[in-house]
């Protein structure tokens, strides 16, 4: 399936995991899970794990540290497969 498929597919997605002031850390394990489950899952960054860095760097030191593919960040959202 093609990036541009699952961007299409991803849009009518509801956010499950939800990074906050914990940091990516406290929520890999739980995206690893849903990874296992779903081909998609959205993650919303909140302002409390931004501090200084962008949604996009956080977004791809996510997908390194659950080693998954980021199809997309849009806002202050990402797209996991």
């Amino acid at each position: 399936m093609s990036n541009e498929d699952l961007r299409k597919q991803a849009h009518d997605l509801d956010v499950t995991v939800w990074v906050g002031k914990g940091g990516i850390e406290a929520v890999t394990d739980e995206l690893k899970d849903q990874l296992e489950s779903n081909e998609l899952v959205k993650v919303k960054f909140l302002r409390a794990a931004r501090g200084g860095t962008s949604t996009d760097e956080l977004a791809e030191d996510l997908a390194d540290a659950v080693n998954a593919e980021l199809i997309e960040t849009r806002g202050n959202t990402a797209v996991y497969h």
